[in-house]
Order: structure tokens, then sequence, then C-alpha cells
């Protein structure tokens, strides 16, 4: 599994001009891009969850990235995005071979934020394959890119 992590202000998902997911309104939060590779599992979920729950990319009073979401008592924000798992190497075209197919891509991405759920105050998801539009506030702005089999 493949997650681009923005730590932010605020953040919602739309789908049709209806928002279906958000932060919670006046807490830190994360936006998680979460995309989930063919060779994925459950291990793998946990793994990422974990990782993300305890990052320590909240300032602390001396304004030191030393809390995490859960420390400060902040929300997740989790969308699914197979185009991380593009592969830009050869042409103009991003190939998606190495993207897990969608019945059991969905399902990872749900057993994710169900692992997340249990480590973090408040966790809202997108919804899995539609077009959705994302607005955010970045603070920092800090991004991260994690990825379960540590390829970066």
């Amino acid at each position: 599994m493949r997650a681009v992590v923005q730590r932010l202000g605020k953040a919602e998902v739309e789908v049709n001009g209806n928002v279906v997911g958000r932060t919670v309104e006046g807490r830190p939060g994360l936006l998680v891009l979460l995309g989930v590779g063919q060779t994925d599992d459950e291990s793998d979920a946990r793994y990422l969850a974990a990782k993300i729950a305890g990052l320590r990319i909240f300032p602390d009073p001396e304004g030191k990235m030393n809390l995490s979401v859960v420390d400060v008592d902040g929300s997740v924000l989790v969308v699914s995005q197979f185009t991380l798992y593009g592969d830009c190497r050869k042409g103009r075209r991003p190939s998606f071979v190495a993207a897990m197919a969608p019945g059991p891509a969905e399902e990872l991405v749900r057993s994710f934020a169900r692992e997340l759920r249990g480590l973090v105050p408040h966790v809202d998801e997108g919804v899995f394959g539609a077009d959705m539009k994302v607005h955010l506030t970045n603070d920092g702005p800090v991004t991260l890119l994690i990825d379960s089999d540590k390829d970066f």
C-alpha cells in the first residue's frame, strides 16, 4: 500500500456536489490518499494504519514536530487513489498494472480505515471508485510518502 499523508487544518471530499467525508472542524488532521498494490494484504493495511496514527508530525508547545494525530485529538480523511501505483517511467501515459483490481482493493481500503478507526478519534472516508473532488487546507505544508513495502 502507498499513502500520501498531508497535515492539514481541514479537508472534505465531494461526490456529485455532495460532501461525503470530512475532517472534524476546528481540529488538526490528516488527509491520507491511499493506493493499493497487487500484492498487498491485511498486514499492509495494519502496518500503514499504525504507522500513520503514530507519525509525529504535529507541533508540540515548542513548535517541534513531536505529536501524532492521536496526541492532538485529530481526525483523518481517507481517500482511495489507485493512481499512486501509476508507473510513468515509459512514455507519457501512466501504466496502472501494479494497482490491485477494484473489488479486492476496495476491501483493503475499508480494512485500512477500520484499523485506523481503532487508533484515531475520528476517521472519515471518500467513496471508493467515485469521481471525487477533494478540498483541503494544507498546514505547513507537511506531506509525506509512505509505502508498506518500504520502497521509499
